[in-house]
């Protein structure tokens, strides 16, 4: 059968779940397929050592921030730690017009809202095996302090509460099963180059 003429419809592919449930490995792992791009978001804070404007973040001021959401630029905004984060809508509807999937590693909040955008969407909500899992892969970053860890594990079950409403449940037991799991059921398992 010719792909000649083939053209598929992009979705907006929402990837959530708590931190250190894998859900970073798992993005990393998606965007290499030829059918896929990413949503780089839009923020408020500071550039962080080495991030560079348009590749890690767009890096807004407060005000211009503000003007574009009032004037409906964003799929979805939060406001976390005192700073905004948005998903700008223009190069998301870009992308998917040529055929693309577009990867949103997102909270459950804004996966909300992406959801009620009425874009074509799918979800998939990362899980670690345990609680214990989970804490223990927080505790092996060796980053955080106690506090943060602990701040980690109440926020995240209060995040897999809200699992749920996500189309794709996956229990990160191991990283290549996750990722083939997550692969077929967002039918990406063919490599076939989309029509643009």
């Amino acid at each position: 059968m010719s792909s000649e003429g083939f053209r598929r419809s992009g979705h907006l592919i929402i990837i959530s779940g708590p931190s250190g449930s894998g859900k970073s490995t798992l993005w990393r792992r998606l965007v290499e397929h030829p059918w896929v791009t990413f949503s780089v978001s839009a923020t408020t804070r500071a550039p962080r050592p080495g991030e560079q404007d348009g590749k890690d973040y767009f890096f807004l001021k407060e005000a211009e921030f503000e003007a574009r959401m009032a004037q409906g630029e964003f799929l979805e905004t939060a406001e976390v730690h005192g700073n905004h984060y948005g998903t700008l809508r223009r190069p998301v509807e870009q992308a998917l017009a040529n055929g693309l999937d577009v990867l949103l590693e997102i909270d459950v909040q804004g996966a909300g809202q992406i959801r009620a955008s009425g874009l074509p969407t799918r979800s998939v909500f990362v899980m670690p095996p345990s609680m214990e899992v989970l804490e223990q892969r927080l505790r092996a970053r060796r980053s955080e302090s106690e506090a943060q860890v602990q701040r980690r594990l109440s926020i995240a079950a209060a995040e897999m509460a809200q699992s749920k409403d996500y189309d794709f449940l996956v229990i990160n037991h191991e990283v290549e099963s996750m990722v083939a799991e997550v692969m077929h059921f967002l039918g990406l398992s063919d490599s076939q180059e989309p029509v643009r």
